[in-house]
């Protein structure tokens, strides 16, 4: 049996139908520039968050990038995050000038440790990004708290974390804004790039609105200098399709991974935890083993995807070594560095396959 990590295919072609109406009604109304669609998104992912704002930019990394420059975040400035993401988190803290600091992470939930964050402010620290990685969100009552004692602010990258929630909020709606990424294999994503920042500040978000168009006020005048990151009309509108399957399909991960969960509760892997008071959305299900890339050559054999986000961290990467990110001591991510594998878990597989992926890691553990 073969079980890929991820299956576009077979979404497109459970909708088809709507996707191909959609695209076809946008194309024949040529209405291609922050249009009815990405209106209708905006509206739809504020209510979805339960914000006052969305606004929907470029991608994902456009919103970071976006979100800390309507802060006022730049050059002397100290954002903390973590090494356990994808770069983009640090990447854009570097594109607005400013200075990434990196703290460890929780090892069952791979978030931001709130224990290590206070330790690591400064009276150069502006703001803290959290991620909410793998769908699980970030103890955000704890981190929040910190923030308003330190005055800082606290940018929500939300981008593997579609609806999950903490505390009975919903993720993009705990900080001072949040962020998320619509790329093609999130739980919501689209078929190219798009991204959202969701915000309950009225400042903030006409901030933002100016940044992603320009700094456009009106015809022939900008206000400010801004960037080239509207969210693209085509893409909205099959990101208004898709919305409509991300409750059960959030649902539907939730359930293949209770069926992980039993399958493999007596091998000797680590499955993921969810802490108290989350809820998670499984955008990708994390198991760890000491014999990684073992159980992976072993997965391959037998026809069944995988990934191993991330055997090098962010802050190893050789593109952070100018920023010094590399000095840090962070014992939980590099340990996770070295276990961490993912099995797959999308709304389109079948409780069979999923049977078939758990037993053959049973198979290969004797």
């Amino acid at each position: 049996m073969q079980v890929p990590l991820m299956d576009l295919k077979a979404e497109y072609a459970a909708l088809r139908p709507q996707i191909s109406e959609a695209i076809d009604k946008t194309l024949s109304s040529m209405r291609l520039f922050l249009g009815p669609n990405v209106q209708q998104l905006e509206q739809r992912w504020a209510e979805l968050v339960g914000v006052k704002h969305a606004i929907g930019v470029g991608s994902g990394t456009d919103a970071l990038i976006i979100a800390l420059k309507a802060m006022g975040i730049g050059a002397g400035d100290e954002v903390i995050t973590v090494g356990w993401t994808f770069i983009a988190t640090i990447e854009a803290i570097i594109l607005v000038g400013a200075q990434p600091v990196v703290v460890d992470i929780e090892p069952d939930y791979y978030c931001l440790n709130p224990e290590l964050l206070e330790q690591a402010i400064t009276p150069r620290t502006r703001a803290v990004i959290p991620v909410h990685i793998y769908g699980h969100p970030a103890d955000m009552t704890t981190i929040t708290a910190a923030a308003v004692r330190y005055n800082l602010q606290v940018i929500e990258d939300g981008a593997q974390a579609h609806l999950a929630r903490h505390g009975g909020g919903v993720v993009g709606s705990l900080g001072d804004c949040g962020i998320f990424s619509f790329y093609m294999s999130k739980n919501l994503g689209g078929y190219g790039e798009g991204g959202m920042i969701t915000t309950n500040d009225d400042g903030l978000a006409e901030q933002i609105r100016l940044l992603r168009n320009h700094g456009y006020t009106s015809k022939y005048e900008h206000e400010i200098i801004g960037y080239n990151s509207r969210l693209d009309e085509v893409q909205a509108a099959i990101l208004n399709v898709k919305i409509e399957k991300l409750q059960w399909g959030n649902q539907r991960r939730r359930e293949l991974a209770a069926i992980y969960d039993e399958a493999l509760a007596d091998v000797p892997v680590i499955t993921p935890a969810v802490a108290p008071q989350a809820e998670h959305v499984y955008h990708l299900y994390t198991i760890r083993t000491s014999q990684r890339d073992a159980l992976a050559a072993y997965l391959g054999e037998h026809d069944i995807g995988f990934a191993t986000h991330y055997r090098m961290p962010a802050h190893l990467q050789p593109a952070c070594r100018p920023y010094g990110l590399h000095l840090a001591e962070l014992p939980a991510t590099e340990q996770a560095a070295d276990e961490v594998l993912q099995l797959p878990i999308h709304p389109y597989l079948s409780d069979e396959q999923v049977e078939y992926v758990a037993e053959t890691v049973r198979k290969f553990f004797g």
